[in-house]
């Protein structure tokens, strides 16, 4: 089966290849891996792609061990996935990282509050996931790093103040990401409902029909449970739960995955040995027989309890 890959892949496929910088290189791999149409004529490819990136990724980390400083607007990632939150000054991102997550950033009422990133875990359920608040996106300000950050995150929050003309907020913010080629999954959150007077609605006309559009209130609370299930939803993860035959499942930590994965990457990823002596897979989850036995390029889905059988 041929790979008929976009247009958009040959582009970063080839900035990949001009690229000297060994952290740009790893982030252009996880877009492309991100971007690849995921079918049986590309399973090779995807393949040498987590190989590439599984490879970087050590040589990186033994590089940060052995003593080398990181830069002031690095963030290690950590949890599931890593969201990135984007907007225009005293949009409320600050106040949205507080809601949700563990972190306790600045939050005031003048721009420019937030000058380096702000990482914070967001607990969903049974996983944490990564929010990174990161400086405001305007004409006056405009680091070069913050967009490296936003090409490493999994998924972006285009945050825009519902007291002010919202529409034009994110149509600089779309034109910004544009024209850093930066295209990744999103969720437009229209921050301050209690300060709303038909931006909202106008939001959702202009781009819901491509971007899903939530209205919240970060301050007053409103939404915030929806956006917490909302962004998880859009990461377009799943949680899978490891059973030892003849025991009962470990249902307090997940292993999760991308959307896609296979039983046999299920196995390679809880240990090595394991997928090379794989013999045979059961699984339990909704709408299956208990127990069903499966095929290793059986992909999991969320909330499957997986018991491997090896040798």
């Amino acid at each position: 089966m041929p790979a008929n890959l976009p247009p958009q892949y040959i582009e970063l496929e080839k900035r990949y290849r001009e690229a000297k910088d060994p952290e740009e290189r790893l982030l252009l791999l996880k877009e492309l891996l991100a971007i690849i149409p995921k079918h049986k004529g590309t399973e090779k490819l995807q393949a040498e792609l987590k190989r590439k990136i599984s490879k970087l990724g050590d040589q990186l980390q033994s590089r940060r061990v052995s003593g080398k400083r990181m830069a002031p607007y690095r963030v290690e990632p950590e949890g599931a996935a890593r969201v990135a939150l984007v907007g225009e000054p005293n949009s409320g991102k600050s106040s949205i990282l507080a809601s949700l997550t563990n972190a306790s950033p600045q939050v005031a009422s003048y721009p420019f509050t937030t000058q380096l990133p702000q990482p914070g875990m967001m607990p969903y359920q049974d996983i944490q996931i990564q929010l990174v608040d990161l400086p405001p996106i305007c004409p006056d300000y405009r680091e070069p790093w913050i967009f490296d950050l936003i090409r490493g995150a999994d998924l972006l929050l285009l945050i825009a103040d519902l007291g002010a003309p919202a529409v034009e907020q994110v149509r600089y913010l779309l034109q910004e990401l544009e024209g850093m080629r930066i295209a990744k999954p999103s969720l437009l959150v229209g921050n301050k409902i209690d300060l709303d007077k038909g931006e909202g609605k106008l939001l959702a006309e202009t781009y819901g029909h491509s971007i899903p559009v939530l209205l919240v209130s970060a301050q007053q609370g409103k939404g915030m449970d929806e956006l917490r299930g909302k962004i998880f939803l859009s990461l377009n993860l799943v949680r899978v739960y490891s059973k030892v035959p003849g025991k009962k499942p470990d249902m307090d930590q997940p292993f999760v995955f991308p959307q896609g994965t296979t039983v046999l990457e299920v196995a390679t990823a809880i240990h090595k040995e394991v997928a090379a002596q794989f013999r045979y897979a059961r699984i339990w989850g909704e709408g299956k027989p208990e127990g069903i036995m499966v095929p290793t390029d059986y992909q999991v889905r969320d909330g499957d309890v997986l018991e491997i059988h090896h040798s």
